[in-house]
């Protein structure tokens, strides 16, 4: 059709329904053909039933991968048109067990030539098709399990986005937004400490003048997350901390906390640096998350200033 050809990959799922309306319309008339008063969408829990005997709802929905309520709603069209009844000669009577009844388990042997004539069907049309559908099927069933379209989407959008992120160095103009990020961020989880005060109040003194850097994310012109770069003391075995780090909520999900670890640690190697530090709270998982997928691993020993503090660590350069 030319409305999927103009659209595109983008219409799968419209183009997938329209095939399962196609085969959908299809099959309820070849049950038509056979003699068979049947529902097409019966058919996976109509086949279990048959093949495997009694079975609980719950049973019937693990094994054909629907939910219960879609199984309960069919059983009830099922047993409403007299091919499922409930099993009372079951031994545990606390769980409802459905079995297929006379009626249900003669149709069941009647179609089985009609499954037969469908499966050579399906056959046929895969031989004069370039490409398997069925085996095409069981692959991006098996990819979507790993890794869903929707997980697919979010990191393509992800990608897209932060190409869209400028990182820049720090200079004053930015001064109130470094403060005002980490005051938003620290505030929302935590209280602001006196040595919050000395790096926001007085980034350049604190921070600039003593060997380190503070990197500025700018997303659509406007610094929306911020990051430290930190001189640390010899005694501490460590070269520099990465500290101040805050992304506006705004545009969280765009990867601009990637982004700026990323800049401060290149940083911190072209200025030689062997060992990057930093502190943080186990309540903020994804920032954890973040720090280990920047290399960083969790090490204990220094005396923190902050109460804040539960967690401590370390990228080892030389390493990486």
């Amino acid at each position: 059709m030319e409305f999927f050809n103009t659209v595109g990959k983008a219409a799968l799922g419209s183009r997938l329904r329209l095939m399962t309306a196609t085969v959908t319309d299809d099959a309820a008339k070849i049950y038509e053909l056979y003699g068979a008063d049947f529902v097409p969408k019966w058919f996976p829990v109509f086949f279990v039933l048959g093949h495997d005997g009694e079975k609980t709802i719950t049973e019937i929905a693990t094994d054909i991968g629907h939910s219960q309520p879609s199984v309960s709603k069919i059983i009830k069209e099922m047993t409403k048109a007299g091919l499922v009844e409930e099993n009372t000669t079951a031994q545990d009577k606390r769980r409802t067990v459905v079995t297929l009844s006379p009626k249900g388990v003669i149709l069941s042997k009647n179609i089985a030539q009609q499954c037969i004539d469908v499966a050579v069907a399906i056959e046929g049309l895969i031989s004069e098709a370039n490409h398997n559908l069925w085996e095409a099927l069981e692959e991006w069933e098996f990819l979507l399990e790993q890794k869903s379209l929707l997980r697919r989407v979010n990191e393509e959008k992800k990608l897209r986005e932060s190409k869209e992120v400028k990182i820049v160095d720090y200079s004053p103009e930015y001064h109130s937004a470094f403060k005002a990020l980490n005051e938003e961020w620290i505030s929302n989880y935590f209280e602001i400490e006196e040595t919050d005060r000395k790096a926001l109040d007085n980034a350049e003194d604190y921070i600039i003048k003593k060997g380190g850097k503070i990197f500025v994310a700018l997303y659509e012109g406007e610094p929306l997350g911020v990051c430290a770069l930190i001189k640390m003391d010899a005694s501490t075995g460590y070269d520099y901390e990465l500290a101040k780090m805050a992304v506006s909520p705004k545009v969280q999900g765009k990867n601009i906390g990637w982004l700026l670890g990323q800049a401060v640690i290149e940083s911190a190697r072209t200025l030689g640096a062997k060992k990057v530090y930093l502190e943080s709270n186990t309540i903020l998982k994804p920032a954890i998350n973040l720090y280990h997928k920047l290399g960083f691993e969790k090490v204990t020993g220094l005396a923190t200033p902050y109460k804040r503090c539960n967690i401590q660590m370390e990228l080892d350069l030389n390493q990486k």
